[in-house]
């Protein structure tokens, strides 16, 4: 992970952020299979800055939430000024997409041998 992210781990919670503490201005949610949690952070932080990096003071945060059959996702993140249904229509989109979501969860795979 480059430097000045931070990667907050609670017990089933894992959150990536710019800054601390995270701060949701904005969110969209979905849910996942079962992944690695510090990998899957990592790779929907990377789309959703691809997505919204030209939003004039975007900063994101991602946390992920182990539930007893999925993984609960919030995307979104710090915006400094106003935010408008635009936005969270990109970052739904952001996470709903099926060629994301499949790339997140191969890349996401423990890698450990039984």
């Amino acid at each position: 992970m480059a430097r000045g992210w931070h990667i907050q781990k609670d017990e089933g919670q894992v959150t990536l952020s710019r800054q601390l503490p995270a701060r949701f201005d904005v969110q969209a949610a979905t849910t996942l299979p079962h992944a690695n949690m510090v990998r899957l952070v990592s790779q929907i932080r990377q789309d959703l800055w691809r997505a919204l990096q030209n939003l004039r003071g975007f900063s994101p945060v991602v946390q992920i939430t182990k539930g007893s059959d999925q993984l609960e996702v919030i995307a979104g993140g710090r915006i400094l000024g106003t935010t408008s249904a635009k936005t969270i229509e990109q970052i739904q989109a952001v996470l709903e997409d099926p060629q994301n979501r499949a790339r997140w969860l191969r890349c996401s795979q423990d890698r450990r041998r039984p």
